[in-house]
């Protein structure tokens, strides 16, 4: 179960929920999909005790969600699960030397199909499973469109066994696919409930109550704040299993409403940028700056109620309460010291860390981007500052 502390939002979902729907985005949508996850769901039980290793290739939207759902529901799985997200070669390099070939399944993702970091990696790790006589088609599945793009093409032509990602679903908003599902599901997490928990919060999110509309209320409080200059968000965990989700919202908030046009292609330069913090590590490194540094910042809070383990701290002087307890203290005591310096904050509270909650979570945030991109007249579905880079690299690699 998940809670926001808002209050006193305005307006009424309705309106926005009509133009979101007419962009034809099938995020929230697919969720409904029951063979989809079932296809997903018997090609892992097939598969995942015939490797030692699962191997993610990918980048970006591709990577940041299954890193997401390792961290908070399966930390110890880092011996099993890797994934490669960048073209570093002493990353690539190191994560080769802790798998052993023969024993593992690389699971090579691209919604286009055409993504250069990830190709370049599938070419690499392609070339060490054919030097060592293997069957590629054994070793490697492609999640990646359905009908175009190189890897579908490889795959119709080499028969590679293949997910699909939607048409209508982004890379930035494809954690609720095979993309994060499927590498979720090898090492054992519960992907049905993650749909439940990501179904709950949909039907929030189409709810003409707002009241009821998390995703609703959260896009305009933030909406609300950049209107006055606060165009930061601070992501502030109180958990340590919830890190990587900070970095997954920051792609999705920040490739999502950087925009230089509007839908009328009037220069506006629109933007709210994502900062992760993890408390209470944090309140040692960056919260100075949070309270006396420029008040440019919303803070968002995420809070645990209950924590997996509770442990006793063995002190008269702490009054020998849990580090449970001691947590959620400083976390209360650094929002208040926050609002007490005038800096806004708000919470998110969640019972437990759990697949449902990280479902809920997914679709609060993919929903609260859909209306501010509403909200600040933008197309938050299209990243052309990010096209005209990759452009630029393919050029540059063919001069050279």
């Amino acid at each position: 179960m998940l809670t926001l502390d808002l209050k006193n939002s305005k307006g009424s979902p309705e309106k926005f929920l009509k133009d979101i729907e007419k962009r034809n985005q099938g995020f929230y949508k697919i969720i409904d999909d029951k063979k989809e996850f079932e296809k997903v769901e018997t090609l892992a039980k097939k598969l995942k005790n015939n490797f030692n290793h699962f191997v993610v290739l990918g980048i970006g939207g591709s990577a940041l969600g299954t890193i997401c759902l390792k961290n908070a529901l399966k930390p110890l799985a880092h011996e099993k699960l890797f994934v490669i997200d960048n073209v570093d070669p002493d990353f690539i390099k190191e994560t080769k030397n802790k798998i052993d070939i023969k024993k593992t399944l690389f699971i090579v993702v691209s919604k286009s199909g055409d993504t250069l970091e990830t190709l370049s990696q599938f070419f690499y790790f392609q070339k060490k499973v054919t030097d060592k006589k293997l069957d590629a088609k054994k070793h490697f599945i492609f999640i990646t469109d359905s009908e175009k793009g190189y890897l579908k093409e490889l795959a119709k032509k080499e028969n590679y066994q293949t997910l699909d990602v939607p048409k209508n679903v982004g890379g930035r908003f494809s954690v609720l696919t095979a993309v994060s599902l499927f590498p979720a599901a090898l090492i054992g997490i519960d992907i049905k409930k993650i749909i439940t928990g990501a179904q709950k919060m949909r039907n929030r999110f189409l709810s003409k109550d707002t009241k009821k509309n998390l995703p609703f209320l959260l896009a305009n409080t933030q909406h609300n704040f950049y209107r006055k200059g606060f165009k930061t968000n601070i992501l502030f965990p109180y958990s340590n299993s919830l890190s990587s989700f900070s970095d997954w919202v920051r792609q999705l908030v920040c490739e999502s409403t950087g925009k230089k046009l509007d839908n009328k292609r009037k220069k506006v330069f629109t933007g709210i940028t994502i900062v992760p913090a993890l408390g209470a590590t944090d309140q040692h490194a960056q919260s100075q700056l949070f309270h006396e540094g420029p008040n440019d910042k919303l803070i968002i809070f995420f809070e645990i109620e209950k924590f997996k383990n509770t442990l006793k701290i063995p002190n008269k002087n702490l009054k020998n309460i849990t580090f449970n307890e001691l947590i959620n203290i400083e976390k209360a005591s650094t929002e208040k010291s926050l609002k007490d310096s005038h800096r806004p904050t708000i919470t998110i509270k969640l019972d437990k860390i759990s697949e449902e909650t990280l479902g809920e979570l997914f679709m609060l945030f993919e929903g609260a981007t859909a209306f501010l991109g509403e909200f600040l007249n933008i197309n938050a579905f299209n990243q052309p500052g990010v096209e005209h880079s990759k452009k630029l690299t393919k050029q540059a690699i063919i001069k050279l």
